[in-house]
């Protein structure tokens, strides 16, 4: 990590398998009655991301760099930080996280595409939540300070992933660093692109990290990565990902420490321009994906559910479909993955998220709203 750059940080507010099906495996249900009612709560200027504080109101991020703390009725908002983004192509204030010790230090974790001296690149930052002492009741982020930057920083404008999930433990983070659409740098073991990293809550390499003895830039977890849009951790401690594939490919992976998942050198899928990718297969090295996608459903956030309001879904995962404009569900037994539903939402879905009640929270990526908040209850 190069600390120089982030000195400079511009802020306003201030063991290996390769067990893939030889063929792509079966599509989920789709057009079926959806079993829960939408509400429609709230709309935002291209969001992108939605977490729950403890008290059940809501940090909304917005494209071009506007985090917004929500009522939990969705009623009413107050801008708490502005933070000044590159948001180009896929660039955005993207992705917002409390604490695990939030309710204590108030500490929120959040990610954002910025340009630097050679090029722009993912970087991972903390402020605090605190009262605004402007005399006028409102809260502010405060206390902000970028806590890693991956690289290196190269141009373009795509694949800053930037994903966060917090460790089990309370003590480590994992971050997600997409390949910019550079392709080898996923192999690379000097550059954290294309890579899941696992980090301390300060932003540093966190000890024992599985590559670093082999040479790997010691913030590595895992490699072979491209365009990684979420990560969580289900209920006996597994870690999941999902990461938008090429042209077909998409993928929901287990991600286990030192593992090398492949991209660009195995997809399921084919580069843009009809070249093949070598398909995932037993004994080529690489890490196969649980489940994956051919077509794509270009998969936004991820969630690993644990409600009560639809009990017939505890521990399973649920995706945002963007270009697919879809909800989809994934059946989690253990280590494994197994497609289940698809539903058919009108809209991309960027970002999907649990509620203090057991709820599931949708955020839409544009389309005739600018990006509506809808809460899913059920039927019956």
């Amino acid at each position: 990590m190069n600390t120089k750059l982030l000195a400079v940080l511009p802020f306003a507010l201030i063991a290996c398998s390769g067990n893939a099906p030889a063929t792509s495996p079966p599509t989920a249900p789709q057009g079926s009655a959806k079993p829960f009612a939408e509400t429609v709560v709230a709309d935002f200027d291209s969001p992108w991301a939605l977490a729950f504080l403890p008290d059940g109101r809501m940090l909304v991020t917005e494209k071009q760099g506007r985090m917004l703390l929500v009522s939990a009725d969705g009623k009413q908002r107050q801008t708490v930080a502005t933070i000044t983004v590159d948001s180009a192509g896929q660039g955005a204030l993207m992705d917002v996280v409390p604490a695990p010790d939030f309710a204590t230090s108030q500490r929120v974790y959040f990610s954002y595409s910025a340009a630097g001296e050679g090029g722009k690149g993912v970087i991972l930052a903390r402020g605090r939540l605190r009262p605004d002492g402007g005399g006028q009741g409102g809260e502010r982020l405060g206390e902000i300070e970028a806590l890693f930057r991956a690289g290196p920083l190269v141009d373009g404008n795509g694949h800053y992933s930037g994903r966060i999930a917090f460790a089990p433990d309370g003590r480590h983070l994992f971050f997600t660093a997409g390949d910019r659409q550079k392709f080898t740098p996923a192999q690379d073991p000097k550059a954290t692109l294309g890579k899941v990293l696992r980090l301390t809550l300060d932003g540093k390499p966190a000890p024992g990290n599985p590559l670093a003895a082999k040479g790997f830039d010691p913030a590595v977890w895992s490699y072979g990565h491209r365009n990684l849009l979420g990560i969580a951790f289900d209920a006996k401690g597994n870690l999941w990902e999902q990461e938008m594939g090429p042209k077909g490919g998409d993928e929901v992976n287990l991600i286990l420490p030192g593992r090398n998942y492949g991209w660009p050198n195995a997809s399921n899928g084919s580069h843009y321009d009809g070249r093949d990718i070598p398909d995932h297969k037993p004994g080529d090295g690489y890490e196969a994906p649980k489940v994956w996608w051919n077509p794509v459903i270009s998969p936004g956030g991820l969630m690993i559910y644990s409600g009560k309001l639809f009990p017939q879904w505890q521990g399973d995962a649920f995706i945002g479909g963007l270009s697919s404009k879809s909800l989809v569900r994934v059946d989690l037994n253990g280590t494994n993955a197994a497609k289940g539903d698809q539903w058919d939402m009108g809209a991309r879905i960027r970002d999907v998220a649990q509620g203090p009640d057991g709820a599931i929270w949708l955020l839409e990526d544009g389309g005739e709203s600018q990006g509506r908040l809808i809460k899913l209850t059920p039927t019956s």
